[in-house]
């Protein structure tokens, strides 16, 4: 059974930075199929993320489709490290209200964990998992 982030992470995470545009980080998400991107400053280093829903609410429905990805993005985001445990994570997302956590390696992303991840290895049998594992509709 998994003991640390860094055995229940998707690595690599799709990381674009603070000046990119609402399209690029849209574009990135339809070819990821995913629904966040962690956002970097200049040095690399973690300052936020954004969801599709950032996106819509933030920046469409508020007028600012030229805005850049550091305007709309959540700031400060709640993170793990690699060797934290996974009850850490269970932790922060109650905490915190948060599906998912950037996992990062003095402050650069490494990875993304997500509460379907940490559902899939505590109990594949949960409804939560079932729905994690299933593939993404097209």
């Amino acid at each position: 059974m998994a003991q640390t982030i860094r055995d229940v992470m998707t690595p690599d995470p799709v990381v674009l930075s603070a000046s990119s545009s609402l399209e690029d980080a849209a574009r990135a998400m339809k070819q990821s199929d995913i629904g966040d991107v962690l956002v970097s400053d200049d040095d690399g280093k973690l300052c936020g993320i954004v969801t599709d829903r950032d996106i819509v609410v933030r920046g469409l429905a508020e007028g600012r489709a030229s805005a850049s990805l550091g305007e709309i993005c959540s700031t400060e985001p709640v993170a793990v490290a690699p060797n934290d445990s996974l009850t850490d994570a269970v932790r922060l997302m109650g905490e915190h209200a948060i599906r998912r956590l950037p996992v990062t390696d003095h402050g650069r992303p490494v990875g993304m964990v997500s509460l379907g991840d940490l559902a899939l290895e505590r109990d594949r049998e949960s409804v939560l998992a079932e729905i994690s594992a299933a593939p993404a509709n097209q």
